[in-house]
């Protein structure tokens, strides 16, 4: 008899929550991502009537950050200081484990998504891989073997700044940092600097040439600081804005100006992909947080 669990993606947007087993969801439940006591109550709910119809094992979350994924902290669980209004100091582990009596396993939605991928999709067979988000935040994690690379922290790879395409004059939107890769990149960021929705703005606007070009130059300083097999790009900006990527990949070797004849065009681009999952990725990452949180 085959084993199911939960798994809640827990977005700055909407929240996801599912259960099932890694490779299948069964059952499927999205909702705006309101206030923490609101949001989590929605999840719990849900996954109590699933409880009471098919056990499940364990709970995994993926969630938006920054967020405390060390076990062995006391604040395990606990919302840092964040972009999403009423979050900051939330807990987030407990309430689920409280409520639902199981194992809660916890890492970030980019990790989260990441696992997804090295298991079932774009990043299988690759021992090292980054996969990286780019929608109403920009964030990025790193697997090596299937596991998330943890530190202090987490990867915060979309507040690092890198160098500005010259003559570009937005000064960014991240309240953190302002011309952060989040602050250039985002959702938000494009709509302020375009003065639109990006989706009003042609592929061809020359508007989009520093946005190329920070991308770009993201994309190739993770080529250049963890050498992964595979670099994964995926959220709601990259995937509704599909010109994006294959742009800042014509623009990448010029980046990387010559540096390490093995990163050739042809190997950047089949290195560089979209997600292969799509919006699956993040909740089946949960799913699998959950079994190995059952299998501890």
């Amino acid at each position: 008899m085959s084993k199911n669990f939960a798994g809640i993606e827990l977005g700055g947007t909407k929240t996801i929550v599912v259960q099932g087993r890694p490779g299948l969801i069964r059952d499927r439940l999205e909702f705006p991502t309101t206030t923490p006591d609101e949001t989590l109550s929605r999840a719990i709910e849900a996954i109590e009537l699933w409880q009471r119809q098919d056990a499940l094992q364990a709970v995994g979350v993926a969630s938006f950050g920054p967020i405390r994924v060390a076990r062995d902290v006391p604040d395990y669980g606990t919302m840092l200081d964040t972009p999403k209004s009423g979050w900051s100091g939330a807990r987030i582990v407990q309430p689920l484990a409280d409520a639902l009596r199981l194992p809660v396993a916890l890492d970030t939605d980019v990790h989260g998504a990441g696992v997804a991928e090295w298991r079932l999709g774009a990043a299988r067979n690759c021992r090292v891989i980054v996969y990286l988000t780019i929608g109403t935040g920009l964030g990025g994690g790193v697997l090596v073997d299937g596991e998330p690379v943890h530190g202090m922290l987490h990867p915060e790879i979309g507040h690092v700044r890198l160098r500005r395409l010259a003559g570009d004059r937005f000064a960014g939107a991240c309240r953190f940092h302002g011309d952060c890769m989040e602050g250039l990149l985002s959702g938000p960021a494009l709509e302020a600097r375009f003065g639109r929705h990006p989706s009003r703005v042609d592929a061809a606007d020359p508007a989009w040439t520093p946005v190329v070009h920070d991308l770009a130059e993201l994309l190739a300083a993770l080529v250049l600081t963890l050498s992964p097999q595979r670099i994964v790009v995926g959220g709601g900006v990259a995937n509704k804005q599909p010109h994006l990527l294959p742009a800042a990949l014509c623009r990448l070797p010029e980046i990387l100006g010559g540096y390490l004849r093995d990163f050739t065009p042809e190997v950047l681009a089949g290195m560089i992909t979209p997600p292969a999952m799509g919006d699956n990725a993040g909740p089946m990452g949960a799913l699998i947080l959950a079994e190995r949180a059952a299998a501890e």
